[in-house]
């Protein structure tokens, strides 16, 4: 399963770095100089036609980009890639999201702590044992993480990602138990 630590923004200067939106809490792993990274091409918002990489040539994004180097400023993680040399061929890196495979990624020290794709397709269940769904997604607010529960009905629901409303994650079990508010759910 491809896990995606970040997305391609726009181009930083002449000499092909970027910026980039990280979606990791280890950038400095995900992004050290030497790591090959798996790339899928993002959507190019309307109004914008596909870049080139120059006049009159469509640039193809490579199936992996290997960091040469990367460093903050300013708040922004700014990205070298080998073979990335000037602003035409970073520009029309924009928008592309950087993934890599769950399998090179080492399971959390914390045992309160979990990788999104861990709890994606748990069952949900009331501490009663009652199904209520299984988590589709996790959404990652400022507030704190929301569990997106998929229910069988096929709406959706967000449960805040807390001690209080999910008491216990049981991995080996394949499941997350919630104890919920009354009509949380019905939201």
């Amino acid at each position: 399963m491809q896990l995606i630590v970040g997305r391609i923004g726009k181009p930083h200067g002449i000499r092909g770095e970027v910026t980039v939106e990280v979606r990791t809490d280890e950038p400095e792993t995900r992004f050290a100089p030497g790591m090959v990274l798996t790339t899928t091409p993002g959507a190019v918002p309307r109004g914008r036609q596909e870049p080139a990489a120059s006049p009159g040539e469509r640039y193809e994004v490579p199936a992996e980009l290997t960091v040469e180097a990367a460093r903050w400023h300013q708040g922004h993680l700014l990205v070298a890639f080998e073979g990335v040399l000037d602003r035409n061929v970073a520009e029309a890196l924009r928008g592309t999201l950087l993934a890599v495979d769950s399998a090179d990624v080492a399971p959390p020290e914390d045992p309160e702590e979990f990788h999104d794709h861990q709890l994606v397709g748990l069952a949900v269940v009331t501490p009663a044992g009652e199904r209520l769904g299984e988590v589709a997604r996790i959404d990652h607010a400022p507030a704190s993480d929301l569990l997106v529960l998929r229910r069988p009905e096929g709406r959706t629901a967000l449960i805040p990602f807390i001690k209080v409303m999910v008491p216990e994650v049981d991995l080996a079990g394949g499941r997350v138990v919630v104890d919920l508010p009354d009509g949380l759910l019905d939201l």
